[in-house]
């Protein structure tokens, strides 16, 4: 009877030890549209805060946040779709919008004034909300997160980005980088 016991925890350790790697082996990458947002035209969304100047009109020149539904509240025109949309477009549609019964010509710019945040968590120094920088990867965030815990796998990390209005994860390495609005989740190592 001695002899059963131990194979039944050996073959308890290996059921568990499978179960632990095929769990890793599941994680399936990214589509392709997850890494090309990265290298896309910017996409606005709520939180982003815009400057925007209109020629030769001061009283409309100013900072605009897009609010929670995805809209600006902009002098004379009212509510302006912004969420998905390109600086360009934007504009364009405001100069639209202003050229009807407003102004004969509108000349529209828009300048991000402020990106909306980056979130950094998991086995990082201080987890939280950070501003986002353009050009920034992901071992950027995780040092203005404070660098990696003792714990941390520092291979690769977990990202989670809204695409064409829908929210993917993509396992990518530290020097990946990543766009306004992501969310980084550094996991702990296994060993």
């Amino acid at each position: 009877m001695p002899l059963a016991q131990p194979k039944f925890l050996m073959a308890l350790s290996l059921a568990a030890i499978t179960a632990v790697v095929s769990g890793c082996n599941s994680y399936q990458p990214a589509p392709q549209a997850f890494n090309q947002a990265t290298i896309q035209p910017y996409s606005l969304d709520s939180g982003d805060r815009l400057r925007i100047t209109v020629f030769d009109q001061p009283s409309m020149t100013n900072t605009y946040t897009i609010d929670q539904a995805g809209y600006i509240a902009f002098p004379l025109i009212g509510q302006v779709p912004a969420r998905g949309r390109t600086l360009q477009q934007l504009s364009g549609q405001i100069a639209q919008k202003l050229k009807q019964g407003y102004l004969r010509d509108p000349d529209v710019t828009i300048d991000v004034d402020r990106y909306r945040s980056i979130f950094v968590m998991g086995e990082v120094g201080q987890s939280g909300q950070y501003a986002y920088v353009p050009g920034m990867t992901v071992q950027n965030a995780v040092a203005v997160a404070g660098g990696f815990t003792s714990r941390a796998n520092q291979g690769a990390v977990d990202v989670t980005r809204k695409v064409n209005g829908q929210v993917m994860t993509g396992r990518v390495n530290i020097s990946s980088a990543i766009i306004a609005g992501d969310t980084i989740y550094v996991r702990e190592r296994l060993f």
